[in-house]
């Protein structure tokens, strides 16, 4: 089992495709001490889409202060980026 499990959060962005995205959604990540595990990526009728899976156990905060960080960048790009901890998904799958 993975000694992540219970500090997984997934990140996913969405937007028009420009360039960059990845780069500085990437730096704020690397930025905060937060370390990807998983990123799919892609571009549908000119929208970028991308999921990511994250550890953020060496991160010093919970999850909104940790999209507070990526509220100037959704401004500058005009992209939406939602971060859910993995528990909301887990939960899902008891209903």
């Amino acid at each position: 089992m993975e000694q992540t499990k219970g500090n997984r959060v997934v990140i996913s962005v969405v937007g028009q495709d420009q360039k960059g995205i990845i780069a500085k959604v990437t730096a704020i990540l690397a930025d905060k001490n937060v370390n990807i595990l998983d990123i799919s990526q892609t571009i549908m009728q000119g929208f970028f889409t991308m999921v990511m899976v994250v550890d953020v156990k060496d991160y010093n905060g919970d999850i909104d202060s940790l999209a507070t960080y990526f509220k100037p960048l959704e401004e500058e790009m005009g992209l939406k980026i939602r971060l859910q901890h993995e528990d909301i998904f887990n939960f899902m799958h008891r209903i």
